[in-house]
């Protein structure tokens, strides 16, 4: 049985929460898609699937005060920082970031990445993600989302590891790119 608009699911409810594919809130200009949030899971968990082209960054570093965000990579390579390291992914990979701890993802200019993302105890995100395709599409300010921090559990800092990271990264992607430049 498919729940299309499902009320909240509990262990007691005598009911799974089944969400098909094609039927899950597509964000595509973020590349995100929205399986379960924490009003339809009770409050267990909240998942959503982010598919992000090579090259392409995730969100910068944060962190979440209440919940730990699980990360399984279904295809592709994602560069993960975790705290104080940096973690590549290869599909098949799992990845537990707990509370509290900084974290920030982006998909290597080699590869893409197709991940599903759950935190638990689930928190709001599907208002958070919806306000980030508006700010893609240019219809919502950068203050807006830092405004919602509190809201989404959602906390920015700074990472000189990840920026640094980054940016080394991307010298390493120019330098292959020039190498493997046919010559003319």
């Amino acid at each position: 049985m498919t729940v299309s608009n499902p009320s909240a699911v509990h262990a007691d409810s005598g009911r799974a929460l089944f969400i098909r594919h094609d039927e899950a809130e597509q964000l595509d200009r973020l590349g995100v898609r929205l399986y379960a949030d924490h009003d339809t899971t009770g409050g267990a968990l909240s998942a959503n699937r982010a598919t992000l082209p090579a090259g392409t960054d995730g969100p910068p570093p944060h962190f979440h005060a209440t919940s730990a965000e699980l990360f399984f990579l279904l295809d592709g390579t994602l560069q993960v920082l975790a705290g104080e390291e940096v973690v590549i992914m290869g599909a098949g990979d799992f990845l537990l970031v707990p509370p509290g701890m900084v974290h920030a993802w982006a998909a290597p200019a080699t590869a893409p990445a197709d991940v599903l993302i759950v935190f638990t105890p689930g928190i709001e995100r599907f208002e958070y993600f919806r306000l980030g395709e508006r700010f893609i599409r240019g219809e919502a300010s950068l203050a807006q989302i830092l405004e919602t921090q509190d809201r989404f559990d959602n906390h920015f800092v700074e990472s000189t590891l990840w920026q640094q990271h980054r940016a080394t990264a991307r010298e390493w992607d120019r330098a292959a790119g020039r190498i493997a430049r046919p010559r003319r």
